[in-house]
């Protein structure tokens, strides 16, 4: 069946390691993969390398376009890991699944050692929560042609949720998301490799992340695709009184918000299929 981009949806162009993506005007799905101990919703449960590669081959064939391979929690109030730890967790992964799927491999890390490693085992992106607070990020994305999507985050996850505060949260993201933007272009990425995240739950209060996923549409002039993560997250457990895993509900309704606006392109999920669904019934009515 032919499908539109819908009224006025735009299509967008995101191109990372010689592939271009949603040229279509489809919402593409980014599902999480957590190696990690202590992720805040599927931590632990991916740590041995092969059921992780498992889990993420699940996924693309649930529908994800895009999956986000992570070593290191950023919940709130996360330690650190060191280097050598995290690229363990991760560079085998990613080099199973390149050999696997042709899916879009993501690295999800802030640091650019890992990055390298990550993007010598065939990951296609790097999706970095701190937004180039590593200096050598920029220049390790550039010599890669990867993707890049940078996010919206003030401090680390350790200190993130200590008293943020804003005037008009939107606005405010939006500005510092265009700085991080222009240095990510002085160090020579492409702006047609860069997707940008405002970072709900990341040094954000309650009130500050449902005003802006309200005010989400400050975020379209900067003229990238936005990726969004409301995935399961803790504002919609003050919203709902609903535990982590009880949230599926909540998230799609907020992702099906955003889709609807068209302040959306990239959808970063744990639970593909129902992101999946939400698209499809989305596209199917939105015409």
């Amino acid at each position: 069946m032919h499908h539109r981009a819908g009224r006025g949806w735009p299509s967008f162009a995101w191109s990372v390691r010689g592939r271009v993506l949603g040229a279509d005007g489809r919402p593409l799905i980014m599902g999480v993969l957590n190696i990690t101990p202590d992720s805040f919703s599927d931590g632990g449960e991916h740590l041995d390398h092969g059921r992780a590669i498992e889990a993420g081959l699940r996924m693309v064939a649930q529908g994800a376009d895009i999956l986000d391979i992570g070593g290191e929690s950023t919940r709130p109030g996360a330690a650190a890991v060191p280097d050598a730890e995290e690229a363990r967790r991760v560079t085998p992964v990613i080099a199973g699944l390149a050999r696997q799927t042709s899916a879009v491999l993501s690295v999800d890390t802030s640091k650019h050692g890992v990055a390298r490693l990550a993007l010598d085992a065939g990951a296609h992106v790097v999706n970095d929560v701190t937004g180039l607070g590593d200096v050598a990020m920029a220049g390790v994305v550039r010599q890669a042609g990867a993707g890049l999507v940078v996010m919206h985050m003030r401090g680390t996850p350790r200190t993130m949720q200590n008293n943020p505060v804003y005037t008009d949260v939107a606005r405010e993201v939006a500005e510092e998301l265009q700085a991080v933007l222009l240095l990510a272009l002085a160090a020579g990425i492409p702006k047609e490799a860069v997707a940008v995240d405002p970072g709900i739950g990341f040094a954000k209060l309650y009130e500050h992340n449902v005003e802006l996923l309200r005010g989400l549409d400050a975020l379209v002039g900067l003229g990238c695709p936005v990726l969004l993560g409301v995935s399961r997250k803790s504002f919609l457990g003050t919203m709902l009184g609903r535990k982590v895993d009880e949230r599926g509900p909540g998230t799609l309704a907020a992702m099906g918000v955003a889709l609807s606006r068209r302040e959306a392109q990239i959808l970063r999920v744990h639970d593909v299929a129902a992101a999946r669904d939400l698209v499809a019934v989305w596209r199917e009515l939105d015409r």
